[in-house]
């Protein structure tokens, strides 16, 4: 049995996955970024370097999405990471409901 690989969705889907993870990484860093600039740990040449270096990233970002169509791609892979990540989450909270699902199966 022959295994037929669509290499058209198997390009987007990688791509919208790499993608995803960067957006959610430079999230993470403007978070950290906005921490810094409000705890006065970065002085302003060091803010205005961050800041247009961040820029940068989100136009190449949406560059690739535009050119490649992954607009919807990377939105579904970032709400179903959000939710894998709500799940485990919860799990860690509420230990029982865990327990629960194990014992379902």
């Amino acid at each position: 049995m022959a295994l037929e690989v669509d290499e058209k969705n198997l390009k987007q889907g990688l791509l919208g996955l790499v993608v995803a993870l960067v957006e959610i990484i430079q999230d993470l860093v403007e978070r950290q970024a906005i921490r810094r600039i409000e705890g006065g740990r970065l002085d302003e040449d060091e803010i205005e370097r961050l800041g247009k270096a961040l820029i940068d990233l989100d136009e190449a970002i949406e560059k690739i999405k535009q050119d490649n169509d992954l607009e919807d791609v990377v939105n579904s892979v970032i709400v179903s990471l959000d939710d894998v990540a709500e799940d485990l989450l919860n799990k860690f909270l509420n230990p029982e409901s865990w327990a629960e699902e194990v014992d379902e199966t």
